[in-house]
């Protein structure tokens, strides 16, 4: 490589290049670089209570230390308490490469997200700043994020046919109002390929959830993860549904089940094979948590 020029990353089967910001946030962020996942870890911030959609298989009521799934924590933190635990667990742990805000509800329907982001900035402004999201507002606050140095942010997308994606969600509200069944589903889906169009044209990566539920979208998963690739999507990543709230009945898929849906998707999009569901108040290396231990010492307890 000549001197001056930007290392490369192979994309969608093309040799991009990226700045060195840029490689940093794949080579350190365990979600996006399953080399990274065995050397550093994230820490997750449960400051964002409130949800401004209802998922068929999400419910956020109850929290069990042993249970590892998105939308459980065991206590929502202040932006200060947050603060503060951030100072002490980069004191302790220097692996810890991610400062990210993950829920328990949806980071971007919480004002405590953007004053979090704020002082993360002003104080600990070289950890990678990460958000996951449904993608209902991104397009009103990609902006923002951008501003507060959020550059590597998840959009979790079920469907890209509103007719599929108003069997996933109950609700969703829009100025306002609760919208239902197919006017829901057409909303999300147009908030989120808008947000996702942007944030790649802010050069953010761009992780994209995507929730197997047998019977429902499985069939469409491929299209989905064609579509992510198409719009320059990063990776993808596969969740096998758990069987709760109204798709309680649903028989999980098997391992076997998301490796061969893995196989389907990735002549389109690169695939994160390595997930581990993690809680939104998650510490540590993936399946290394260590936050119980940090919960019960710090003065945010």
């Amino acid at each position: 490589m000549a001197s001056g020029e930007y290392p490369t990353a192979t994309v969608n089967g093309e040799e991009i290049p990226y700045d060195p910001d840029v490689l940093r946030k794949i080579q350190e962020h365990p979600c996006y670089s399953e080399n990274a996942c065995h050397k550093f870890g994230r820490m997750h911030l449960p400051i964002a209570p409130k949800c401004n959609i209802q998922c068929n298989y999400c419910i956020r009521d109850f929290d069990c230390v042993n249970e590892s799934r998105p939308g459980v924590c065991s206590k929502v933190l202040s932006p200060e308490e947050a603060l503060v635990l951030v100072r002490e667990v980069m004191a302790k742990f220097s692996y810890i490469k991610v400062i990210g805000i993950a829920g328990p509800g949806d980071p971007l329907a919480n004002d405590e997200t953007f004053e979090a982001l704020r002082m993360l900035k002003e104080e600990f402004p070289v950890p990678i700043k990460c958000l996951s999201t449904n993608g209902l507002m991104l397009p009103e606050y990609v902006d923002l994020l951008d501003e507060y140095d959020v550059g590597n942010i998840t959009v979790t997308c079920n469907a890209i046919d509103p007719e599929i994606g108003e069997k996933i969600y109950s609700f969703v509200e829009w100025e306002g109002k609760k919208l239902h069944g197919r006017e829901a589903a057409e909303r999300l889906l147009a908030q989120q390929l808008k947000g996702i169009e942007m944030a790649v044209e802010r050069k953010m990566l761009v992780k994209v959830n995507t929730v197997l539920i047998p019977g429902v979208n499985d069939h469409h998963v491929v299209d989905i993860a064609k579509k992510m690739g198409e719009m320059g999507v990063y990776t993808f990543n596969i969740i096998p549904v758990i069987p709760q709230y109204k798709f309680a009945h649903i028989t999980p898929p098997t391992l076997a089940d998301k490796k061969e849906m893995h196989d389907a998707c990735a002549p389109f999009v690169r695939q994160m094979r390595h997930c581990a569901r993690c809680r939104s108040d998650a510490i540590g290396k993936l399946g290394k948590d260590v936050q119980d231990e940090i919960y019960r010492n710090c003065g945010s307890q």
